[in-house]
């Protein structure tokens, strides 16, 4: 059985006292004060991602960089998400993370971290304004695109493990589900 994420929301944290968490292979992050704690990802987690950043890494023009987790989105004093793969404009990336919205965000779903990833996540990055927004499901295959219009996100595509998606952002790039585990 995977481990759970835990929400320790019963008072806001800050960033210093994230910080001092110890280094033991869970990822923390603070989501409005929240402090949100995630075991470790397993295989299939990790291939998925590997997969996605070796497409993106191949389209990504200079001007961005591309970011695994653990690698902090600072949003505010209260908000420092680590999304599984982000990127951003190189003059957004300082030492200790991004310091405005990604151009996008991608979140590879488990048991344990979808809940947050499709709701909690979606809505702070929605917020701040962050145009692109991902979610992989590994174990279907299965791509969720999300696109900023105006000040919501709306649900631009699904994409199964047998299609084919090209997209023009944040930059163009094609992505096959179905090839994320190779």
């Amino acid at each position: 059985m995977e481990a759970m994420t835990l929400v320790l929301d019963d008072r806001e944290w800050t960033l210093a006292e994230r910080d001092a968490l110890p280094d033991d292979g869970h990822r923390y992050e603070l989501i409005d004060g929240a402090l949100v704690v995630t075991p470790s990802p397993g295989a299939d987690h990790q291939r998925a991602v590997r997969g996605l950043f070796l497409a993106l890494d191949r389209a990504c023009p200079a001007e961005f960089e591309i970011f695994f987790a653990p690698f902090d989105v600072l949003l505010d004093p209260k908000t420092a998400m680590q999304p599984d793969l982000l990127i951003a404009r190189r003059e957004d990336v300082g030492e200790r993370g991004v310091t405005a919205a990604p151009v996008l965000a991608v979140e590879v779903l488990s048991p344990s971290t979808q809940v947050i990833d499709r709701n909690l996540k979606l809505q702070r990055f929605e917020r701040a304004g962050m145009p692109n927004y991902w979610l992989v499901d590994p174990k279907r295959l299965v791509l969720s695109v999300y696109e900023l219009a105006g000040s919501r996100y709306q649900h631009i595509a699904e994409v199964a493990a047998d299609e084919t998606w090209a997209t023009e952002r944040p930059f163009p790039v094609t992505i096959e589900p179905g090839t994320l585990l190779r």
